[in-house]
């Protein structure tokens, strides 16, 4: 069985006890046993998409930044895999990025969020530019890990290309307040889930900020669709639960939606 968990906390306006804050409970999941640990959506800051605001800016971070050092450190010393998503300087671009890290403490690869919303609260466009680099797999010393974030999850094409290309597990950061939405969320994490014979995790930031109030009820499903645990509730804390990897090649089996696939059939869903 292997232990992989989720990271909530309440962050404020500064970026520096919310990384400490971070780097503490990732220490917390360390020590109960998760070897892969997922932060939040744009863990180490409010959530500053609400609003337009040109000094936001100042909030990205590239690489070799202050917070990817911490984590990384953080997960050398813990040996544990960590996927860090920040708010990403590239140059004069911008992005909303997830970090992988090993167990070693070195940056393994980034997926960039594809599908960036416009919409009253999360205005995302006007920071983000849309991902680039695909639907990448991050072979990890404990599963082999895709991610997508928040309004990816929406789009079935992400989780399809990850579940062919490898993936056992995708992590699911994302930054969902108005509780009425949660069960949209766990739908269709069951049926991407379920559809692709894949472990998926969803993180959900938690708190009250400004108007809006992230409710957390972060889980994780199994390829078969069912959920592993209940969803957690709203605090700070920890969301741990065990897999057993060798679940998905049962579950595939029984249900062998990958065999009968027709691709050559598929063909307008990128002319459309």
């Amino acid at each position: 069985m292997l232990k992989i968990a989720g990271i909530q906390l309440i962050t404020n306006e500064d970026k520096d006890s919310n990384i400490e804050k971070a780097k503490n409970l990732v220490g917390v999941a360390s020590d109960k046993g998760a070897k892969i640990i997922c932060l939040p959506e744009l863990f180490n800051t409010r959530w500053f998409p609400r609003d337009i605001n040109p000094d936001n800016f100042k909030l990205a971070e590239d690489e070799a930044g202050h917070t990817l050092n911490v984590m990384k450190d953080t997960a050398r010393r813990k040996k544990v895999v960590l996927v860090c998503p920040i708010f990403e300087k590239d140059g004069d671009d911008y992005y909303n990025t997830a970090f992988v890290i090993d167990e070693h403490g070195e940056v393994i690869g980034k997926y960039r969020k594809v599908h960036v919303p416009q919409l009253p609260f999360w205005e995302e466009r006007s920071y983000f530019k849309p991902g680039n680099l695909g639907f990448p797999v991050f072979d990890t010393k404990y599963a082999k890990v895709g991610i997508q974030i928040c309004w990816d999850n929406f789009f079935p094409e992400g989780s399809r290309i990850l579940a062919l290309k490898g993936a056992e597990i995708i992590f699911a950061p994302t930054a969902s307040a108005f509780s009425h939405s949660h069960e949209r969320w766990e739908r269709a994490m069951a049926v991407n889930a379920h559809m692709n014979g894949i472990f998926i995790f969803r993180l959900n930031r938690i708190g009250r900020e400004s108007r809006q109030e992230f409710y957390g009820r972060s889980f994780c499903v199994g390829p078969d669709g069912e959920f592993i645990d209940k969803p957690s509730g709203q605090s700070d804390g920890v969301v741990i639960v065990s897999i057993n990897l060798k679940a998905i090649d049962v579950i595939r089996q029984d249900w062998a939606f990958f065999k009968d696939r027709r691709p050559d059939q598929y063909g307008e869903i990128i002319k459309k």
